[in-house]
């Protein structure tokens, strides 16, 4: 027996260049916002309604706006490298908050979409008032995916040698409705972009949270060290994959956003 409600259908807001992002609403009407944001490969069903996010942040009386990224889940999949860059993102963030009318929220954000919420941090200060940033690391995480064989998998059906790369590929083909093509060329458009600079933090509350089996364990902790109003909490027995998944993670963050609220 499922113990979960199905997802509310996505409504759909325009960004401004074009493309559609599926966002879905959960929760307390009244209640303070939480903006949910996925991780690559991930969507909003997948990264916080099966994981129990959803249910614990709406029995703390949350507000829950999440949002499916480009290139993810029910929002545009372009093929188009140039359709993906940090901006970009932080813009199509920014559109939701200004469709749903909402400027004081704290931004939940994993992997990729912890790294979009660092830049909304810092670009939209009177709309985001906390945060928790789950298994992000300072400099470009996606310069060990192979691009070239992602793509030559995708056009013969090549053999993916690089464990890394066909890792992320299980994953993401393992997700019903992914498009491996738009996410190949999501990393390669982002690659090279902006990234975390421990010099430039945010000066908001910020918890920062990774599995201890995380290879980017050090990484992320030194992030969280360099910001003013950063915390750190290591999430135990878990890697880059399944920390999503630990209740350990949910019950600090909902720790943290009930102490900063």
């Amino acid at each position: 027996m499922d113990l979960l409600p199905a997802p509310p259908a996505p409504r759909a807001v325009v960004t401004p260049d074009g493309l559609s992002i599926a966002t879905y609403e959960f929760g307390s009407p009244d209640g303070p916002v939480v903006v949910a944001l996925h991780g690559f490969a991930s969507s909003t069903v997948v990264n916080w309604h099966h994981t129990g996010w959803i249910r614990e942040l709406s029995r703390a009386g949350y507000r829950i706006i999440a949002m499916d990224q480009r290139g993810h889940g029910a929002s545009s999949k372009p093929h188009d490298p140039a359709a993906y860059t940090m901006s970009a993102l932080v813009q199509d963030l920014r559109a939701v908050l200004d469709t749903y009318l909402v400027d004081d929220v704290a931004v939940v954000g994993y992997s990729l979409g912890a790294r979009v919420g660092w830049h909304a941090a810092l670009e939209l200060p009177v709309h985001i008032s906390r945060a928790v940033f789950g298994g992000i690391p300072d400099g470009d995480p996606l310069t060990r995916f192979r691009v070239d064989q992602a793509k030559a998998h995708l056009s013969d059906g090549a053999p993916v040698e690089d464990r890394l790369t066909q890792a992320y590929i299980t994953m993401a083909t393992g997700i019903a409705g992914n498009d491996l093509a738009a996410l190949v060329a999501l990393v390669e458009g982002m690659r090279g972009g902006e990234q975390p600079d421990p010099d430039n933090p945010p000066t908001q509350p910020v918890l920062f949270a990774t599995g201890s089996a995380d290879r980017i364990l050090a990484a992320s902790r030194a992030l969280a060290e360099a910001t003013p109003k950063g915390e750190f909490f290591e999430i135990p027995g878990r890697n880059h994959f399944n920390a999503p998944t630990s209740r350990a993670f949910r019950d600090a963050a909902l720790a943290f956003l009930e102490r900063t609220a």
